[in-house]
């Protein structure tokens, strides 16, 4: 772990301590950073998935799957 000296925001702060419940100014900011990383994680995740999406064929998908239950009956 760094040691960093920063301005911040004070009213910031206080509102991001009262709303996560955090105990400590280097609680709050060690959270809001992890929780920050993990949005900007989850955001790639969604642009990927939803590219992949766009280029699948749900009707031939469906074509298929319904083939395969007609072979196996």
């Amino acid at each position: 772990m760094s040691v960093s000296q920063i301005d911040v925001d004070d009213e910031a702060l206080a509102e991001a301590m009262r709303l996560s419940g955090a105990r400590s100014e280097k609680e709050t900011v060690n959270l809001a950073l992890r929780e920050y990383a993990a949005r900007h994680r989850r955001i790639a995740v969604l642009q990927h998935h939803a590219g992949v999406a766009q280029g699948w064929d749900y009707e031939g998908w469906q074509e298929m799957r319904a083939a395969g239950k007609a072979l196996a009956a």
